[in-house]
This record gives C-alpha cells, sequence and structure tokens, in this order.
C-alpha cells in the first residue's frame, strides 16, 4: 500500500513538469511568432520595397491630376518601382495616406514604405522647371501652365483677360503677355492661376533692371512698347546680330509718325503664320494689329520676343534708314534703304525671286 502512494506521489510531479514544459513551448512559440510577426511588420514599414536595380539610383516618378491613392499604387507596382503593393497598401493606411498631391516625385533606390509614403503624403515634389519661349498669345501660355502646375486654366485665363484686375497692375488684356520673358524658371508644382500671376510680374519687375529702364527713358517709350517692338523685330530676323539695324528702322518710323508696315503685324492679324508671302489682300485685312492700315504700335506684343530682339532695341542701331526688305538670295538677312525709290528696287529683286521660286502666297 505504502509504495503504491510513493508511486502516486512520484508521477504527479512528471505530470506538472510535462505540462509546465508543454505551457513553457506554447509560450515560446507565441513569443516567436509574435517575434516574427513584429519583424515582418517592421520591415514592412522600414525595409526597402523600392528596388530599381544596380545601375538605377532613381527615378522621376508624376503623378497626374484626378489620381487616386488605388491608381498611384498600381502606377508605382506596374513601373517596377515598388517589389510589394501589398506591403505598401498596408502602410498606405496606417499613415492615413488619403489625399493625393499631383506631380512629379524624385523616388531613390531602396527606400521604404515609410520613407515612400511620408514623401507621397505631405506632397513632397521636386520643384517644376517651367520654360518661357517663343509664343504668339498668352492663351499658349496658360495652355502650358495649366498643364505643368497645378494652377486651373479657366482662372488664368479671367486674370488675363479682366481689364480691371489687369489695370491695377498697370497692362491690359493686349499687353499683359509682355511679362511672360522667355526664360526658365522653378516652380511649385501646386501653385496657383493667381500665384503664378504674380511671380511673372516679379520676374517682369527683375528683368527690367535700372540700365534696362533708364534706356527705355531716352527712347521715350513704355517697357510694353519696347517689348511690342522687339515682338515685331523678333519675327522680321533670326539673326540676332541684324536685330539692333532693324528696330533702328522701326524706331525712326515712328518719330517721323510713319506707319510701320510691318509684315509680321500684317500675317498676326490674318492668323495665317504658314504665309510665306504677303498680298494686297492681306494688307487690306481691318485689324488694330495692322500696322499698314494703322499709324502707331499695334495694342500689343505679337509674339513672347526673346531677350536678344529686346536688348536690341533698348540698344538700336543708329541710322537714317527707313526701309528694308528681304535678300534675293533667301539668306535671311535683308536689304536696307534711306528712301522708297531704293526700297522698290530691292523690294522688286526680292519679289523676282520669289516668283522664280514659284511662291505666291
Amino acid at each position: 500500500m505504502t509504495t503504491e502512494i510513493e508511486e502516486i506521489e512520484e508521477i504527479q510531479p512528471k505530470k506538472k513538469r510535462k505540462k509546465l514544459l508543454i505551457i513553457l513551448s506554447v509560450i515560446v512559440l507565441l513569443l516567436a511568432a509574435t517575434a516574427f510577426f513584429g519583424y515582418s511588420k517592421y520591415l514592412d514599414i522600414f525595409g526597402s520595397n523600392v528596388i530599381l536595380g544596380k545601375e538605377v539610383k532613381e527615378v522621376i516618378f508624376f503623378i497626374p491630376k484626378g489620381s487616386s491613392i488605388d491608381s498611384v499604387t498600381r502606377m508605382l507596382y506596374n513601373n517596377h518601382i515598388i517589389k510589394d503593393s501589398s506591403s505598401y497598401n498596408w502602410v498606405v493606411k496606417l499613415k492615413d495616406y488619403y489625399r493625393v498631391h499631383p506631380g512629379k516625385y524624385r523616388i531613390t533606390n531602396g527606400m521604404s514604405n515609410n520613407e515612400l509614403v511620408n514623401m507621397l503624403r505631405i506632397g513632397n515634389r521636386i520643384p517644376v522647371n517651367f520654360t518661357i519661349k517663343f509664343y504668339r498669345f498668352k492663351e499658349h501660355v496658360i495652355q502650358k501652365a495649366a498643364e505643368e502646375l497645378e494652377a486651373d486654366y479657366g482662372d488664368l485665363a479671367l486674370l488675363l483677360n479682366s481689364e480691371s484686375f489687369l489695370k491695377e497692375k498697370g497692362f491690359t488684356p493686349q499687353n499683359i503677355i509682355c511679362i511672360f520673358i522667355p526664360n526658365t524658371y522653378e516652380f511649385k508644382w501646386n501653385t496657383s492661376a493667381l500665384e503664378f500671376i504674380e511671380r511673372m510680374s516679379k520676374e517682369y519687375e527683375i528683368f527690367w533692371s535700372e540700365e534696362r529702364r533708364q534706356k527705355a527713358e531716352l527712347l521715350g517709350m513704355t517697357r510694353e512698347e519696347i517689348i511690342t517692338v522687339a515682338s515685331i523685330v523678333d519675327r522680321e530676323t533670326k539673326f540676332d546680330d541684324e536685330k539692333p539695324k532693324i528696330a533702328g528702322v522701326y524706331l525712326n518710323r515712328l518719330k517721323k509718325g510713319m506707319k510701320l508696315q510691318a509684315d509680321p503685324t500684317v500675317v498676326y492679324s490674318v492668323g495665317n503664320f504658314n504665309l510665306r508671302r504677303v498680298l494686297r489682300r492681306h494688307i487690306n485685312n481691318d485689324s488694330p494689329y495692322n500696322t499698314y492700315k494703322n499709324i502707331g504700335l499695334p495694342p500689343g506684343p505679337i509674339c513672347t520676343p526673346a531677350i536678344a530682339s529686346i536688348d536690341a532695341v533698348l540698344n538700336y542701331e543708329n541710322h537714317e534708314y527707313l526701309f528694308f526688305c528681304a535678300k534675293e538670295d533667301f539668306s535671311g538677312y535683308h536689304n536696307f534703304a534711306k528712301n522708297h525709290k531704293q526700297h522698290m528696287i530691292n523690294a522688286r529683286k526680292f519679289q523676282a525671286e520669289m516668283n522664280r521660286r514659284k511662291i505666291y502666297k
């Protein structure tokens, strides 16, 4: 009897130890599983998920206007920028990324989901290099601004055609194109319509240095008049070395009260920019921009002239020429004349060559 009791007492501690070992094993397994899960989630957040390849250090990622969170994820995955969309989506929800900021982003190789989502969530976009080049109409500048910035096309058009708004700034709807000096400017993507115009107005003031202002004053002309002349000069020749001479012709005609009779203004008024030959029916076109019919300058520039064209007017060549005509060799340069008789001789040479080449319109 005693022996049986002793055996039972020996068995019970063994069962307790076994049970304890099982419990400890389960705890260890749970801790290991928790640790593994925690580590995997840590990697989901802080581990590299941007794998661009050994030779690629970064990519520029563009998010178009109107994109959704889901479409951004698809673009990142389909363009092989992120390797795991599931972990990315989990971090998106974890960090409450719900508002898309369109624009361009610089994504570097090895970025984590945390870094990528943080950048997209706060809209840390790279600046937009906005380049203004040759444009005939302000609407072309408006279109470009609406495409490359968040500035709304309708808002831009409304402001740049508002006589009251522009009057406060010293401009008219016809000459406001003056503020768009050809150059490259750095903008934030989320620049509004008003901010865009304010910035370009500021750049316009910077362009008109004290030296340029003084030269305009010596000519007795406003800055906008200078740019209007420059826009005509710009369309007359592509050669910078000839621009001051052509500018001198137009300034001489203005001083004498003569009509400018500038072919580029006729082309602008007709609206056919493929014209190679200006005919009588064209110069009879009724338009305030037609300088064959109107004395003085048109109401505004006929394009955004190059800086070289503006400086050519400010540094015009002082001579007595009143006429010029394209050279008959079609080099792009011009023959100049002091009187109408010599001008007609030059003009007939050019007209004869156009006829020989069968250029009739």
